[in-house]
């Protein structure tokens, strides 16, 4: 999928691997000057030195989304650095698998820190601010568990299927605010990174897709001509066990 991205400036969360790089290599290769945040600083450096030699426009941005106060300031530097921000990338995410019964409080708060209110405050201090320009992208990151849960994914679930929610209620407030603003929700099913097999080492790879497939349904979502937007797309691998 090629979209041409030149003059455009990006912001990917959770970019410094897995599905997040992939992301990131997908809108720099397309011309987009890309900020990748993330809290792995050695593996974002290493992400950001990467894709600088190899010509592509790119700034590592350390970034933990679960603080608000952190959030508000990351997003001030990089719309004064950059002067916009047209596509926004909520694609961090966490989970702690394990069952209810054993499950701490500090456990559920990172889960649902990370992967609700996060992307609530990026979206909250990006799309006034694409409001003010006229326009620009925010693509959430969802997942299966959002239609359709399993056990030992609690508060993964509930983060998901809250952010699902949250994605549809901006896009409709994006039909009233500013026609500019598109927003999509891409929902993954299993892909071959460490967030799966970190968890599941298990897990039989061949039923896992790449992330780079992912990648490419955000670039299908950004190629989308001016006056149509994809309000949600589905990628799953073909034997999928968690969709529909």
């Amino acid at each position: 999928m090629y979209v041409d991205l030149q003059g455009r400036n990006a912001l990917v969360t959770g970019a410094a691997r897995g599905l997040g790089a992939a992301i990131a290599r997908r809108l720099a290769e397309a011309g987009a000057m890309v900020w990748v945040a993330d809290v792995r600083e050695k593996e974002l450096k290493e992400l950001a030195r990467e894709l600088a030699e190899e010509g592509r426009s790119v700034q590592p941005l350390l970034l933990d989304i679960r603080d608000r106060g952190q959030v508000a300031a990351a997003v001030e530097d990089v719309w004064r650095a950059s002067g916009s921000l047209e596509i926004l990338v909520n694609n961090a995410a966490v989970d702690v698998s394990k069952p209810i019964e054993h499950l701490s409080a500090e456990e559920a708060d990172l889960v649902i820190s990370t992967n609700l209110l996060g992307p609530i405050h990026l979206c909250l201090e990006n799309y006034r601010r694409m409001i003010r320009q006229g326009g620009g992208h925010i693509i959430n990151i969802l997942s299966t568990a959002a239609n359709r849960t399993w056990t030992e994914a609690g508060p993964y679930a509930a983060s998901k299927t809250g952010l699902r929610a949250f994605t549809h209620t901006l896009f409709k407030e994006a039909q009233r605010d500013c026609l500019g603003i598109g927003v999509t929700g891409i929902i993954a099913g299993g892909m071959e990174t460490r967030f799966i097999l970190e968890r599941f080492p298990d897990a039989d790879t061949a039923k896992l897709q790449d992330p780079a497939i992912v990648a490419d349904t955000v670039m299908y979502a950004l190629s989308v001509p001016a006056g149509s937007v994809v309000g949600e797309l589905v990628i799953v691998p073909r034997n999928e066990p968690s969709w529909p």
